[in-house]
């Protein structure tokens, strides 16, 4: 190492940017924590005021505002006043589009516990929440911590919404009468379903704790009710038979046994001939491979799964008996593989 100089390159740059990412999550998480969006508000605002809305000191509040500035998050106008921009915004509980609740669940306390142990995982392929905590991670959520569990359902609302008008927009249902959203959480997709095809029926699959905020006009005297059934169950085991369509949205992350049962419960429940939608977001095909990357790696911390590759997961759903159709974009982070039921084979 004796003579050599160390430059600040901008792959220098780049590497530090990574390491320090934990702390650009952080600012991001503090800012929802203290409400400043919704502090701040449609007016500029100076610091002294800002700071005693959200109850901190003004000297810590302009250090947490100036590193997410550098960001694009908050910024000042000509007089030192703050002001939103565009993503700032989007941490408002009432602004439309809002992502407030999946920055939170993003950086949950569960997560920083987590990142730590990536290098063990990637060793032995283990999941590391289940040795950290001593329950799997959903059993763990709903008993022992509440609070996130809550902010995962708004999270997942939050997503849901995002792309629930992608989804309806690319799904075939010409001549189904039912349809099936399977581990469908609130519902807002059957909902959506159900509204553009009048004659159709549909079926709403999750467990007792995703169904307890279910979509309101899927509830007893909601405007979709009589069309509309909802099942607290575990989708991975209960599957309602006999169905048109079978939806599945966001929800074969699990390991790749657990899909593939999950894949043949839908294959023997459904008759031949029904058709299964896919939702996911594809590692290889995905518009935002850092969104997707990086979620690939949380997955196999908290639940031994992963992002699926279109190859990979193309192989899972023959290997459960279901026929590949077709595949194409939703969005700028979901795919739909199109499947079909094949009719036995002849003996």
């Amino acid at each position: 190492m004796t003579g050599t100089v160390v430059t600040h390159t901008p792959a220098v740059a780049r590497l530090r940017d990574i390491a320090l990412a934990c702390g650009r999550a952080a600012a991001l998480r503090a800012a929802v924590e203290l409400s400043v969006a919704e502090a701040l508000g449609d007016t500029p605002t100076n610091l002294i005021d800002l700071a005693t809305l959200v109850g901190a000191p003004p000297e810590t509040l302009a250090r947490l505002l100036r590193a997410l500035m550098c960001h694009g998050v908050f910024a000042q106008d000509d007089d030192g006043c703050y002001v939103h921009t565009e993503e700032s915004r989007l941490l408002r509980e009432d602004e439309p589009g809002s992502i407030k609740y999946i920055v939170l669940w993003s950086t949950e306390p569960w997560t920083w516990e987590l990142w730590p142990h990536l290098a063990d995982a990637i060793r032995t392929g283990d999941t590391v929440f289940t040795a950290l905590h001593g329950k799997d991670f959903f059993p763990y959520l709903h008993s022992a911590a509440p609070e996130s569990a809550a902010v995962m359902d708004r999270a997942m609302m939050q997503s849901s919404t995002m792309s629930v008008q992608a989804i309806v927009d690319s799904l075939d249902l010409s001549g189904a009468r039912s349809v099936a959203d399977v581990a469908g959480g609130r519902g807002h997709v059957l909902a959506a379903l159900l509204e553009r095809h009048p004659g159709l029926n549909g079926t709403l699959v999750d467990l007792p704790n995703a169904l307890r905020n279910v979509d309101e006009r899927l509830r007893a005297g909601g405007a979709l009710a009589a069309r509309a059934t909802v099942i607290p169950a575990d989708a991975r085991a209960d599957i309602p038979p006999g169905k048109d369509v079978y939806l599945l949205k966001s929800i074969l992350d699990w390991d790749d046994e657990s899909t593939v049962k999950t894949l043949r419960n839908v294959v023997r429940a459904a008759g031949p001939g029904a058709r299964v939608y896919l939702v996911e977001n594809l590692i290889d095909e995905s518009f935002q491979p850092k969104f997707s990357t990086t979620m690939d790696l949380l997955l196999l911390l908290n639940v031994g799964g992963g992002k699926h590759t279109l190859e990979g997961l193309t192989e899972l759903i023959r290997r459960a008996g279901l026929r590949v159709d077709a595949t194409r974009p939703v969005d700028a982070y979901l795919h739909l593989v199109a499947c079909t039921v094949p009719a036995p084979a002849a003996e």
